[in-house]
């Protein structure tokens, strides 16, 4: 090994998975002097934002519009102060990322348990991501009826309009250019472009509201919850799980403030993010309401199928449909970032940094999209394993380590309000996940029931 990769090895407790701002990899991409404030913010808003939007809007259905606005915003706040927790106890143990974090604080094990958590949270994702991507474009076939895509509905059906030659021309034109980056600074113009994409969504959704308001096809939206018996009042529980996981972003922490000009905007960077997610959440969820009241589907994409009772609604539709889609091809990028770091320390915890090794980076990266575009086409029960394990890892890569990490006090700078939000963190977490397994749960045995 020469003395550059053993400059470099990685310490098992703090050096980051990604090479910071230093000459040797400054070298490899001439110029780069820091990520900027604007790009860290994009990154971090794409990470935020992905297919989740869409399920927004259901939770105001069960709600009701003001509890469902509330709680929205709490979960927000909730959010932000988990990760400038993160970010403070980072500092004290002198980490560079979040696994470092968790192996300060519960070593080896915690550190692999984190990372383990969030390798099955991005990789369940990004499988998702990829069958939502086929679905819009392609279309889907459930219980003996197609539903068609967009490009048949535009061009009919033809062989390279197939679901797995559209996945495939996805992945090697759209995804492997993207996921070739060795800094995740360089998908900042990507990041803009998805977050401009939701944006575009929320414009749309709005701007059918003020029309069928306007010529009286749309009516006062139902602000409290609707309670007729036991069953709907546990039914307003399983908007917590979306809710909880709504602004997980934890896992691009660390490797987005790694890469920063300068380091102490980080906090305002998170802050930033969150309120423009914030805003784009409320006025997703609101819209999307107001628009279809009580017939709002748990994916409100699935909405924008039917006739929206205005002039060009085909045309919207398709607009909607296909820039929902583009937002998530931008959105996997990022996700798909942080799952290369976790998995290359999972495999290879005392190398160099993956960016320095060409070989590793490259077949760490083949073998992922790989078995992401094969999760997508060949798995049929994907879902059912996703929905359990997104259950446990999801919350704990966003709530139950950062927590657990503020409890554990290794450094003793926790104080009495740190320790009283950790339990609420917790319970929080702990909750959502016990209702919605038991949700999947009592859904595949109601399904086996009916069959």
């Amino acid at each position: 090994m020469t003395y550059s990769d053993r400059k470099h090895r990685r310490n098992h407790k703090t050096a980051p998975l990604l090479p910071q701002k230093d000459a040797a990899f400054s070298h490899s991409e001439a110029g780069f002097d820091g990520a900027s404030f604007s790009g860290a913010v994009f990154n971090l808003s794409t990470t935020i934002v992905g297919a989740g939007i869409m399920a927004l809007p259901a939770t105001l259905k069960q709600l009701g519009a003001i509890p469902g606005l509330i709680v929205i915003i709490l979960a927000a706040i909730l959010t932000e102060k988990s990760i400038e927790m993160l970010l403070r106890f980072t500092r004290a143990s002198k980490s560079a990322s979040y696994s470092g974090l968790a192996g300060d604080a519960f070593g080896g094990f915690g550190r692999t348990l984190l990372q383990a958590c969030i390798v099955i949270n991005n990789l369940g994702t990004l499988v998702v991501y990829m069958i939502i991507i086929g679905d819009v474009l392609s279309g889907t076939s459930s219980d003996g009826v197609h539903y068609s895509g967009v490009t048949e509905e535009w061009f009919g059906q033809h062989w390279w309009n197939s679901r797995s030659n559209l996945l495939l021309l996805t992945t090697l034109l759209v995804f492997a250019p993207l996921i070739s980056f060795k800094r995740v600074d360089s998908l900042r113009y990507t990041s803009a472009l998805s977050v401009a994409l939701a944006v575009v969504f929320v414009v749309i959704t709005a701007g059918i509201v003020i029309v069928k308001f306007i010529n009286g096809s749309i009516g006062m939206p139902r602000l409290l919850p609707k309670l007729i018996d036991q069953a709907s009042f546990w039914k307003l529980f399983t908007t917590v799980p979306v809710l909880v996981t709504a602004y997980i972003c934890h896992h691009n922490i660390h490797p987005i403030e790694n890469e920063l000009r300068d380091g102490s905007q980080m906090k305002s960077i998170v802050r930033t993010s969150i309120v423009l997610c914030s805003t784009v959440y409320i006025a997703t969820s609101f819209f999307g309401f107001l628009l279809f009241g009580d017939h709002t589907l748990d994916d409100v994409l699935a909405n924008f199928d039917g006739e929206l009772g205005i002039p060009y609604g085909s045309l919207l539709n398709d607009v909607v449909r296909v820039s929902y889609v583009i937002h998530l091809m931008l959105v996997f990028p990022i996700v798909f970032f942080s799952l290369r770091l976790n998995m290359d320390g999972l495999f290879f915890p005392y190398a160099i940094p993956i960016a320095y090794d060409n070989r590793r980076f490259f077949s760490v990266t083949a073998a992922l999209i790989c078995l992401i575009f094969l999760g997508a086409n060949c798995v049929p029960s994907i879902w059912d394993a996703f929905q359990f394990t997104g259950a446990t890892a999801t919350v704990s890569v966003g709530f139950i380590f950062p927590a657990a990490i503020v409890l554990r006090d290794t450094h003793g700078i926790a104080t009495k309000r740190d320790r009283l939000v950790s339990s609420v963190m917790i319970l929080l977490a702990v909750s959502s996940s016990s209702v919605a397994i038991c949700s999947d749960i009592y859904s595949i045995f109601n399904i086996g029931v009916e069959a």
